[in-house]
């Protein structure tokens, strides 16, 4: 069984970091739209995306955020962690199939409140940063060890 462990306020180092890596495919894509209701066809239409400056169909840059929420929530500072806010710039186009890496660093401790500030920049499989931010999150003070939910498997028709 996988677990997933955080770190709390009181161990978090500035300077600390970890990743969080995640393939991007086609139909994340999609249940994304699904998801947000955005349907722009610079996402979801091959014909359209081709006369675009990309050239081929993008993935949301919403999906950045996603990642990093994820990151946050499962590697630092883990389970427990309150997302406050996000700054967020994107870079560079993701395109369907590229891997992302999100590095996240701990910037500031905030003792009032528990607040961490917390870099954030993802780059795509070739190297190139594609978003950068900051994450402000509220630590949890309290260390928690706990079984990873079991996500259901989704399959679009």
């Amino acid at each position: 069984m996988d677990y997933l462990e955080n770190i709390p306020f009181d161990e978090l180092q500035e300077g600390q970091t970890a990743d969080y890596v995640k393939t991007i495919s086609e139909d994340d894509i999609k249940l994304f739209a699904i998801i947000s209701g955005d349907t722009n066809p610079l996402h979801l239409d091959p014909e359209y995306a081709k006369t675009t400056r990309f050239g081929q169909c993008i993935a949301h840059g919403s999906i950045c955020a996603i990642i990093v929420s994820a990151a946050v929530a499962t590697r630092i500072p883990g389970p427990g962690t309150i997302y406050a806010g996000q700054e967020m710039k994107f870079k560079k186009p993701v395109f369907p199939g590229d891997t992302l890496t999100a590095t996240l660093t701990v910037q500031e401790k905030k003792r009032k409140g528990n607040i961490v500030l917390i870099d954030c920049v993802i780059r795509n499989q070739h190297g190139d940063t594609v978003f950068t931010g900051v994450s402000t999150v509220v630590a949890p003070t309290e260390k928690v060890r706990i079984a990873a939910v079991k996500l259901p498997t989704v399959e679009l028709r």
